[in-house]
């Protein structure tokens, strides 16, 4: 049986793969590629296979792999990127995650929305890496929910 990943999607730039690193606690180079990357805990999906909607089949295809899947916004540029009920395509629970939280504060309730018309219930996980707020409780959402 394969190991079960955590699948992050979301559009380039913003933060999918330093939240993937921060998931598989990796502290090393970044770095962008046009492929699917497996790490230790993840699936990391660029983000131009969310932008471009005939890639989708591709992402509903890996996230067979996946425990989890991550819709990652970003409230600094919240722009709306995935269609109306994406989150329905998965068959595993789907998670919100609006990173760069610190920024664009006005933008909130927009991320919030988007969040909601993709199909997602909350609990939302509000992160921000310059802060240092919010992964901690994603993780511990994340490892520790299955172990109760």
């Amino acid at each position: 049986m394969r190991k079960k990943r955590i699948m992050v999607i979301g559009p380039s730039r913003c933060g999918k793969t330093t939240l993937v690193n921060a998931l598989n606690d990796y502290d090393g180079p970044l770095r962008r590629t046009p492929d699917l990357i497996y790490g230790k805990n993840t699936i990391d999906v660029p983000g131009a296979y969310i932008e471009n909607a005939w890639m989708y089949k591709h992402i509903i295809a890996a996230a067979q792999d996946a425990a989890y899947v991550l819709i990652v916004v970003d409230q600094s540029n919240c722009t709306e990127i995935y269609s109306p009920g994406f989150a329905k395509s998965f068959r595993c629970p789907v998670i919100g995650v609006i990173t760069k939280c610190d920024l664009m504060l006005e933008n909130k309730e927009k991320c919030v929305r988007q969040l909601k018309n993709i199909g997602i219930l909350e609990p939302y996980f509000y992160i921000s890496f310059k802060v240092g707020t919010g992964i901690d409780a994603l993780k511990k959402y994340l490892f520790e929910k299955g172990k109760e």
